[in-house]
C-alpha cells in the first residue's frame, strides 16, 4: 500500500511577511498529524526570497512538540554546511523531544548559491567531497558506536543517548544520492519536484540494484517528493496551480521570487517562448480532482517501484493548501 507523507518548504508568498510562512508550517503540520499522513518533512534553503525554511532542526522541534503521532523530519539537512557531530547532537535532542518519531534526511546540494554556502561553511569548496565520510561519522554518532579506527574524534560521543535512533534518509535529484544511500543501506528519496520526474526511474533503479542491506534496513526503501495539488474541481485545481507555474518560469531562469498571488498572475504578460514553456510544465504537472491526482500518484509509484510519496503543495492560500491535503487524505483512506 502506498504511504503518503508531506514535504513543506515554508514557501514565502508575495505580499506576506516571510515569518508568517513558518507559522503556517506549524499549523499545517498539526492538521496533517490529524489527517493521518505518515511523515512531515521540512526543507533547508538559504538566502532565498522564495523559501523561509532556513533551520529545519528548529522547525522540527516545534512541530514535534505540538503533534502526537506523525513522524517529523528534514528533507533535508544540507550536511556539507555543518559538522556531522553537531547534526547528530541536534537530532539526538529532537529524538528526546519526540522519541521514535524523528527522521533525519540529508542532502549534498548547497540549497543556496555558493556565496551563501561559503558564508555557512568557509570550506564549502571542498565540503561536498566529504559527504559520504560525513554520513559514516554521523551514523556512528547517532547510534552511539565508536567511530572508525584512528579517527581523530573517536572518543567523542553525541548526547543525549536514548533507546531510539532517528531514521536517516538520503535525499537527491541524481544518481549520486542513490548510490550513497545504497552503499550505507539507507532509505532514499528522489526529489521529483525539482526535476519534474526526469531521472527518477533511473535513480530508483540504481539505488535498488546497488543496495547493501543494513541491520536497520535489510531491504531498500524508495520514496519520491512530488509537487501536487488537489481541489474539488479541475478548474479550481488549475487556478491553484497557476501561481506555481508562473513561479517556475522564474525559477527556471534562476529567479527565486516569492510565490505570486492570483491577481499578480493575472497581470503577467507572456511571450510565445514563455507560453510554450508553461505548456511543457503543465504536461508534467500533477493536479486536478482528488481521484485524478490519486491515480497519477499511484501510477507514478508503480512505474518507479517506490513505496512512499511525500507531497509538496505550494499555493498562496493556506486554507486551499490545507484543503488539498484533506482531499488527498480522504482519497488515500488515511486515518
Amino acid at each position: 500500500m502506498l504511504r503518503l507523507s508531506v514535504l513543506d518548504q515554508s514557501t514565502i508568498v508575495s505580499g506576506r511577511s516571510p515569518d508568517a510562512s513558518i507559522r503556517e508550517s506549524l499549523a499545517l503540520a498539526r492538521a496533517c498529524d490529524e489527517l493521518g499522513y505518515a511523515r512531515y518533512w521540512v526543507a533547508e534553503h538559504h538566502n532565498s526570497d522564495a523559501i523561509a525554511g532556513t533551520a529545519p532542526e528548529i522547525l522540527i522541534a516545534a512541530i514535534a512538540a505540538t503533534t502526537t503521532r506523525i513522524r517529523v523530519g528534514s528533507a533535508g539537512v544540507m550536511l556539507p554546511h555543518y559538522s556531522a557531530l553537531k547534526v547528530a547532537e541536534q537530532f539526538r535532542v529532537l529524538d528526546a523531544i519526540a522519541p521514535g518519531r524523528i527522521d533525519l534526511g540529508v542532502g549534498r546540494a548547497p540549497g543556496s548559491d555558493m556565496m551563501t554556502a561559503h558564508a555557512l561553511n568557509p570550506n564549502a569548496a571542498t565540503a561536498a567531497e566529504r559527504f559520504p565520510a560525513q554520513i559514516r561519522d554521523m551514523l556512528d554518532w547517532l547510534a552511539g558506536r565508536p567511530l572508525v579506527d584512528a579517527h581523530p574524534f573517536r572518543e567523542v560521543a553525541a548526547q543525549p543517548r536514548g533507546p531510539h535512533t532517528p531514521e536517516v534518509w538520503v535525499l537527491g535529484s541524481s544518481d549520486y544520492g542513490a548510490q550513497v544511500a545504497a552503499h550505507f543501506g539507507l532509505p532514499y528519496c528522489f526529489a521529483h519536484f525539482i526535476t519534474d520526474g526526469a531521472g527518477a526511474e533511473r535513480a530508483i533503479a540504481t539505488y535498488k540494484a546497488l543496495y547493501r542491506p543494513s541491520e536497520r534496513h535489510p531491504e531498500p526503501r524508495g520514496a519520491l517528493c512530488v509537487w501536487a495539488v488537489a481541489a474539488e474541481t479541475e478548474s479550481a485545481a488549475e487556478q491553484l496551480y497557476a501561481p506555481r507555474a508562473i513561479w517556475r518560469l522564474g525559477r527556471d531562469r534562476g529567479v527565486y521570487a516569492p510565490l505570486p498571488r492570483p491577481e499578480e498572475v493575472a497581470a503577467v504578460t507572456l511571450d510565445a517562448a514563455q507560453r510554450e514553456h508553461l505548456a511543457r510544465l503543465r504536461e508534467r504537472a500533477i493536479l486536478g480532482t482528488p481521484a485524478a491526482v490519486g491515480d497519477k500518484l499511484r501510477a507514478l509509484a508503480e512505474r518507479t517501484g517506490i513505496e512512499e510519496i511525500a507531497v509538496l503543495t505550494t499555493v498562496p492560500d493556506p486554507d486551499a493548501r490545507r484543503r488539498s491535503y484533506e482531499l488527498l487524505a480522504r482519497e488515500f483512506g488515511l486515518s
